[in-house]
């Protein structure tokens, strides 16, 4: 297996530019295409329709090369979107590849092995089925096929599984009403936490950081105790199921690509920043130097406000502001932090980190070239 990462900057939701010079260069050969994640300057929020314009645009684009439709492209390709570039978060996208270059296994090497992605899908879920049990065990069986498709079997060569899925709409909401059945919330947008929790609860129980009996529909968004510390989860009310994206170093792969991880502990964490990279195989002593910075590929990371807004003992505004909801205040803070190590701000910083590491805490995920 061999994976290209490719990270381009977007001038607007439905800017496909970028994507279209790589692919005319010949620089990938867009059939080798298996996913996208990316930012889009929507508000990140339940009406946030940016995520699906830059999906039908970049599936639309995409099926142009390969005389498909664009429904059959997205069928194919996982489109994650994030909303939401506060502060210096750039617009972006990075395009994963993978092609199949039927290298002969190898036994681990010392580095740990090369980056790995398999990219799964759900079935679609019923609105009352959103943020509960029946979502956190689609999620967990399709944690379970990627590890079994990249031939992973350590849990600690597993450094992000990226899952976007879906939230309840007012359609949806209606819709389970007109049934008589219940839903998990009625607000759309209170229902992001039950459906970003459930999934990556859906996950650590996948990677068997969780057991069976450790979840249930009533620590969803509750008991924020039992986590996975590499879960990395949205949601969008452009799907109906979940995208299962995991990213590993497997001794398979002959990617040019490391990826590491570490968890932020606040908001303002930059040790953790540099221990993400150094996972990844970057080598630097206190910030990584201009040359080292280009090798950066590409950027994960989740951001969440303090608890009960308390940074370091120091108030914020982050759970208190009238105007401004704490997602856009995390992301912009967290972005910044990250951003001032890396030096680009193309970085995915995606808000609400229920059940993705411990409270308080965030994940975040690099990617380095060898």
């Amino acid at each position: 297996m061999r994976v290209g990462v490719h990270r381009l900057a977007m001038n607007h939701p439905g800017d496909t530019s970028a994507l279209e010079r790589i692919v005319e260069s010949g620089v990938i050969d867009p059939a080798s295409i298996i996913c996208s994640i990316g930012k889009t300057e929507g508000n990140g929020g339940a009406n946030d329709f940016t995520r699906a314009l830059a999906t039908l645009r970049f599936a639309s684009v995409i099926g142009r090369y390969l005389d498909k439709s664009a429904e059959q492209v997205a069928e194919e390709v996982a489109f994650v979107w994030s909303g939401g570039c506060e502060g210096v978060i750039s617009p972006h996208v990075t395009v994963f590849t993978r092609e199949e270059d039927r290298a002969p296994q190898r036994e681990m090497p010392e580095d740990g092995g090369r980056l790995a992605i398999s990219v799964q899908r759900t079935r679609a879920f019923l609105p009352e089925e959103v943020g509960r049990l029946p979502e956190i065990e689609a999620v967990a069986e399709a944690t379970r096929l990627g590890l079994t498709d990249l031939g992973v079997h350590d849990r600690a060569d597993v450094h992000l599984v990226q899952v976007k899925g879906p939230l309840l709409t007012p359609a949806g909401i209606a819709d389970a009403a007109s049934r008589g059945m219940s839903v998990v919330t009625e607000d759309p947008n209170r229902s992001k936490a039950f459906a970003r929790g459930a999934t990556a609860l859906g996950v650590a129980l996948g990677l068997g950081e969780l057991s069976t009996s450790d979840v249930d529909d009533a620590m969803v968004a509750s008991d924020l105790s039992r986590f996975s510390s590499v879960a990395s989860t949205s949601a969008g009310g452009e799907l109906t199921s979940c995208e299962v994206i995991l990213l590993a170093n497997s001794p398979e792969s002959t990617s040019d690509f490391r990826i590491g991880h570490s968890l932020l502990s606040d908001a303002i964490d930059v040790p953790a920043v540099c221990s993400a990279l150094r996972s990844a195989g970057l080598d630097f002593d206190c910030l990584p130097d201009d040359e080292q910075r280009s090798r950066i590929a590409a950027v994960f990371a989740k951001a969440e406000a303090p608890p009960g807004g308390l940074l370091r003992g120091q108030r914020t505004t982050m759970l208190s502001d009238a105007d401004i909801n704490y997602e856009r205040h995390a992301r912009a803070a967290v972005g910044a932090v990250i951003a001032a190590v890396t030096g680009d701000p193309r970085i995915f910083v995606s808000g609400g980190t229920e059940h993705q590491g411990p409270p308080g805490a965030a994940p975040l995920a690099t990617i380095v070239g060898v």
